[in-house]
């Protein structure tokens, strides 16, 4: 049985959201004129047409009438389901217990806070370059400051474009242990659910009250642990492989990661 609440509480906490607002487009705000002189004449209105003293009644549409639909036939008897034999599986829990998810939530943590320290780092830099071009602006000609100027910000948006690769690469990484803890968490429900002749599982939150031997929730921990101890991450900076025949596609069921947001840049150099 897929273990669908997994989903989104594992993407809660692995999918990286990088601080920074994007940059927006701002509106000129020009004035535009109104075309031709301001006291042109309007072409006089019709009169407006008396009201009709008498109207003809109107008729409701005649609606087409449809055929009768003739009853269809009952279908043979079929096979009844078996017995319902009931499994709870608490997922957030597993989530917990689980090794595996444990230190690939603490490993993406690590790259997102390097990130943003290199992040904050780069545009303290960039602030000071253009403080000190806004120093030398007497000492230059026209023609050299916007040349530096020209230079500054195609420094500014090369560093923007790395810190966007490295972003949307920590995303690829917590989506693919994402796909893999996920994979092996539905295996190993599957397989306890049998060894205990469980055909219906059930997620606790939507279950009142159930007695214990219906729980199957430690169980599962330990069998997830035994079974994925650990996911291998590619190095920083790099994406993971994807799987032969998938490209880029997210994976059927599962939304892809949204689209990290850009770096905010630092204030455009004042001419």
């Amino acid at each position: 049985m897929p273990a669908r609440p997994a989903i989104a509480a594992l993407a809660a906490l692995l999918l990286p959201v990088l601080g920074g607002a994007a940059l927006a487009q701002s509106d000129p705000g020009f004035f535009i004129p109104p075309q031709g002189g301001g006291n042109q004449s309007r072409p006089a209105q019709a009169p407006a047409r008396p009201a009709q003293q008498s109207q003809q009644p109107q008729r409701p549409p005649q609606q087409a009438q449809r055929p009768p639909q003739p009853n269809p036939a009952p279908l043979p008897p079929g096979q009844p389901p078996p017995a319902a034999v009931i499994g709870i599986v608490d997922v957030p829990e597993i989530q917990r217990n689980s090794t595996a998810f444990n230190g690939v939530r603490e490993e993406v943590e690590r790259r997102r806070q390097r990130l943003n320290d290199d992040l904050q780092r780069e545009q303290t830099r960039w602030r000071d370059e253009q403080t000190a071009l806004a120093g030398q602006r007497a000492s230059m000609n026209p023609d050299q400051l916007r040349q530096r100027e020209r230079e500054l910000q195609e420094r500014i948006t090369d560093s923007q474009r790395v810190f966007r690769d490295r972003s949307r690469a920590i995303e690829a990484v917590a989506q693919s242990a994402l796909a893999e803890i996920e994979q092996a968490l539905a295996v190993v429900i599957r397989q306890v659910a049998a060894s205990r002749n469980v055909n219906l599982v059930l997620p606790r939150p939507l279950v009142i009250f159930n007695d214990a031997p219906f729980d199957l929730t430690d169980e599962i921990s330990q069998q997830v642990n035994r079974v994925l101890r650990t996911v291998a991450l590619p190095p920083e900076g790099q994406a993971p492989a994807q799987p032969a025949g998938q490209g880029a596609a997210a994976p059927a069921g599962r939304p892809a990661a949204p689209p990290a947001q850009p770096a905010a840049p630092p204030a455009q150099p004042r001419r």
